[in-house]
């Protein structure tokens, strides 16, 4: 044993309240764990309560109906573009830090795909962020919401259904959205912000994938059949952030079969 355990630095790194130290933490702990420095207790006791992780004072959270609509033509409107994928980012830092913390005893492979997520969602906020100041933004600048983590706290109870759920219904919405994101800005003559995106959802295929891989390790561990499971899942927690069209390609590529596309598309009001 070193001393220090994977899920200290998870629990430290989702407190970290400003973007700078939640980056720095996060790095910090992703070297420790690939040089073996961090243990993987399988005696480890429950997880403390995480009611929200830790925030900078801005952005503001508002519902997503109160957010203003902005087209990407203007100045403004292209970085409040910016700020809502940086938004997305900077919680897909926590949401893998809780899916590290919350779930205890688990295969040391699932922890590293977790921490290798947090790593690269910390760089994506990097970028994203370095691209606002660059248009004379900064993180914090528009208002934002807080449905991403309002989903990790409705499957806190249950790492099943957190992997069916979080990556693959809410983080898999950027593999239908990018691509056509990323024509936009091209169009616009934003070569820049085009690259990040294009850099983002090469490698968030990837990380859909660890989700579709772990939801299907915890099924046969609980002796489930995935395919009904999640389409029961849908539709209990779902049905209400469901909104095609769908990229199948993508999806497909991060471990969805033909059946679990077949029920996003059949659920989805779109």
């Amino acid at each position: 044993m070193t001393g220090d355990s994977i899920f200290r630095r998870a629990r430290a790194c989702l407190d970290a309240a400003t973007p700078g130290d939640k980056v720095a933490a996060t790095f910090t702990a992703a070297d420790a764990f690939a040089r073996g420095e961090l243990d993987v207790d399988i005696d480890a006791p429950p997880p403390e309560p995480i009611r929200m992780p830790g925030r900078p004072a801005k952005p503001a959270l508002v519902h997503p109906r109160d957010l203003p609509r902005r087209g990407l033509g203007t100045p403004e409107g292209r970085a409040a573009f910016i700020h809502a994928i940086a938004h997305i980012e900077f919680n897909a830092i926590d949401l893998a830090w809780d899916a590290a913390y919350r779930f205890r005893g688990l295969p040391r492979a699932y922890y590293a795909d977790w921490v290798s997520i947090a790593r690269d969602e910390a760089r994506h906020f990097s970028l994203l962020r370095e691209r606002l100041r660059a248009l004379g933004f900064e993180y914090g600048d528009f208002d934002a919401h807080n449905g991403l983590w309002e989903m990790a706290e409705k499957t806190a109870h249950d790492g099943l259904a957190r992997m069916a759920l979080v990556p693959r219904v809410l983080e898999a919405r950027g593999l239908d959205v990018t691509p056509g994101m990323i024509v936009k800005l091209r169009a616009l003559g934003d070569e820049e912000t085009a690259g990040i995106l294009e850099v983002i959802l090469r490698e968030e295929v990837a990380h859909v994938a660890a989700g579709s891989r772990w939801f299907r390790w915890f099924c046969a561990r609980a002796d489930v059949d995935p395919e009904p499971k999640f389409r029961a899942l849908l539709a209990e927690y779902a049905r209400a952030v469901l909104h095609g069209p769908f990229n199948l390609d993508a999806r497909s590529a991060a471990g969805f079969s033909d059946a679990e596309l077949d029920a996003l598309q059949q659920l989805s009001p779109s």
